[in-house]
């Protein structure tokens, strides 16, 4: 199983850069930067990562725990995974061409509103693994431990 510091240091990461890129594209001159799209695609391209590898590692292996709370812990956080994916990959294509790399905004107050949602449900699902999976993950191998 995936180590909890490598867990950690994503979502640390993901936070950091939601942080910068919220504050920088605040500044409706900042959106067209580089450095702004670089942080762009850094933090959609972490995203993506982290979801992929908590629903691999970590939800696939408690779907096959005996434990009934256990399964259904892992399918609601599958199924939220598969929601914030559909959002942020319509979030992605609406607001950026990865093609030519850039942010593609016509209406910043919109992108503006959107993205501040957007980045609102990762870090909500960033502090649900935190308070949640984490802890039963624990408590489970705490317990595998203690039978061995």
């Amino acid at each position: 199983m995936v180590a909890f510091a490598e867990l950690h240091a994503q979502n640390h990461k993901i936070t950091e850069l939601s942080n910068v890129f919220l504050y920088l594209v605040r500044d409706r001159s900042m959106c067209d930067t580089d450095v702004t799209c670089d942080v762009f695609f850094d933090l959609t391209n972490r995203v993506k990562e982290h979801m992929e590898l908590v629903d691999r590692e970590i939800c696939s292996q408690l779907i096959s725990n005996p434990d009934q709370k256990v399964k259904n812990t892992a399918n609601r956080f599958l199924s939220g995974s598969t929601e914030i994916k559909r959002i942020f990959n319509a979030y992605v294509k609406q607001w950026c061409s990865q093609k030519r790399r850039s942010l593609t905004i016509d209406d910043h107050p919109s992108f503006l509103q959107d993205t501040e949602q957007m980045f609102a449900l990762v870090m909500d699902r960033i502090q649900r693994e935190t308070e949640h999976l984490y802890p039963l993950i624990r408590k489970l191998e705490g317990a595998d431990k203690q039978v061995a």
